[in-house]
């Protein structure tokens, strides 16, 4: 629904810009030679192959093929092998598959369940108290997962248990872990943020800590959401008459060290200026493996498993980014980038409005289509008008990578959402999730506004750093 409501207003919206402004076509025709049947015939092409369910790398190889062959005279087989070997030699690149071994290292340790049970003893008696665990829980364990499936995935799999004979509504609890689980990739070390920085050549470090500030935003407005549903449907802390005491409080911090200790080694190291993201990626794998023998969970199956489960995910992020660098060559190569920022920035529209197009673009985008295949698809086309309207290329980053955490909990297509769905034990039907997480989505939206309103939250902290 929301893509069809997209593309009808957009349609309405450029149209009548493009009459209006009158030399908004000509600079289009002027740019390149490409007729403009062509182009339609290569977005009706990259729709179909997302909406067919086709995998997405090869989706993205099979499009490039089609459109070299079909538009470009150029003899660009010849140059596959140093477009491929350019981004898979990238040292930033390194730090995503060790991210991941960290997180899969730390779920089959037990500390993700360690973290859990400590935040309920802090925030089980609150109104809504263990739906505030969830979002805390997620968000902490965020700062060293660096994924939001990874995040759903694990959190998940400890949350869900706690809320088998409770009091909450399934549709909320379900909601609250889409929603903690999506701040994955928007705390740092998220994965979004150095494929971003590879794409655009943007600082990593320097978009890390333009996502705090955005970061605490998102929790604080979750947590109102789910303040207003706690009053609203009467929902206390835990039904049991147990009571926590402050010595309890004290004593659950133990629990939380580890996860302190690996977020101290691997943000403390990247903000300090220490060590760069993929260094601190490799401190925080060492950090995870020493907690792992301490608490005497390390073992040959577990370190087997966790290689396995990163290597799988890897080896499709890969794939994904080679297919988006082959299909991005072959759109430079006829400049369509080039022609959609002189498209954009002559339309007779400010430029927010155009900034609250390319976002309604990447909301609709998003319905259909994985978040991270998303954004190296599209950035090395939008990237140009966004820099060409004058817009901080960090902010921006901070910007795409919380449309893509939207991407990852939007109905119909949300990974998120579909993880959730598996971890159930008890049965219920997908529209359970979809309507719980719903709430969560519509405040994610509110906060990427405040954010236009307001863009310091994420540029003043970089600006002081600096």
């Amino acid at each position: 629904m929301i893509a069809i409501v997209f593309i009808v207003v957009m349609a309405i919206v450029i149209g009548a810009a493009t009459l209006l402004g009158g030399s908004g076509g000509v600079a289009v025709m002027s740019a390149t030679s490409v007729p403009w049947w062509a182009l339609v015939a290569v977005l009706v092409a990259f729709i179909g192959f997302f909406a067919g369910g086709i995998y997405v790398g090869a989706a993205l190889s099979s499009l490039a093929l089609l459109a070299g062959f079909g538009l470009s005279d150029r003899p660009f087989w010849n140059f596959i092998g140093e477009m491929i070997w350019a981004p898979s030699t990238n040292f930033v690149l390194v730090s995503v598959p060790l991210f991941l071994l960290m997180g899969e290292i730390m779920l089959r340790a037990g500390l993700s369940e360690r973290l859990y049970r400590a935040l309920n003893v802090w925030m089980g008696r609150l109104p809504g108290g263990l739906l505030h665990t969830n979002i805390l829980a997620c968000g902490v364990f965020s700062a060293i997962a660096g994924s939001s499936v990874a995040t759903a995935a694990t959190m998940g799999s400890v949350a869900l248990p706690y809320f088998e004979k409770s009091h909450y509504p399934p549709k909320l609890v379900l909601g609250s872990l889409a929603a903690g689980g999506a701040l994955g990739n928007l705390i740092p070390p998220g994965i979004t943020f150095i494929i971003y920085g590879l794409i655009t050549e943007t600082s990593v470090g320097a978009l890390y800590i333009a996502a705090i500030g955005p970061s605490i935003l998102v929790v604080l407005l979750f947590i109102l959401v789910i303040l207003y549903y706690s009053y609203k449907l009467k929902l206390h802390g835990e039904a049991s008459g147990v009571p926590v005491t402050w010595r309890d409080r004290v004593a659950s911090l133990s629990d939380l060290l580890p996860t302190a200790l690996l977020i101290g080694l691997v943000l403390g190291t990247i903000y300090a200026g220490v060590a760069t993201p993929t260094e601190s990626a490799a401190l925080g794998v060492a950090g995870s493996v020493i907690l792992a023998l301490v608490d005497r969970k390390l073992n040959w199956k577990m370190v087997a498993e966790s290689m396995h489960s990163t290597a799988r995910t890897t080896s499709m992020i890969a794939f994904i980014l080679f297919g988006a660098y082959f299909l991005n060559y072959i759109l430079s190569s006829l400049g369509i980038p080039q022609m959609l920022a002189k498209f954009l920035t002559a339309l007779p529209l400010p430029g927010w409005a155009i900034m609250l197009v390319i976002i309604g673009f990447y909301l609709a985008l998003g319905t259909f289509m994985e978040g991270l295949s998303m954004v190296i698809t599209t950035i090395p086309l939008l990237f140009p008008v966004v820099k060409a309207l004058g817009y901080d290329p960090i902010w921006f980053g901070v910007v795409i990578t919380m449309l893509v955490e939207i991407a990852m909990i939007s109905p119909p297509d949300g990974t998120v959402l579909y993880v959730l769905q598996g971890m159930r034990r008890q049965p219920g039907p997908i529209t359970d999730v979809f309507s719980g997480v719903m709430p969560f989505m519509f405040v994610y939206m509110i906060a990427i506004l405040i954010l236009m309103l307001f863009p310091s939250i994420a540029l003043w902290l970089p600006s002081v750093l600096a």
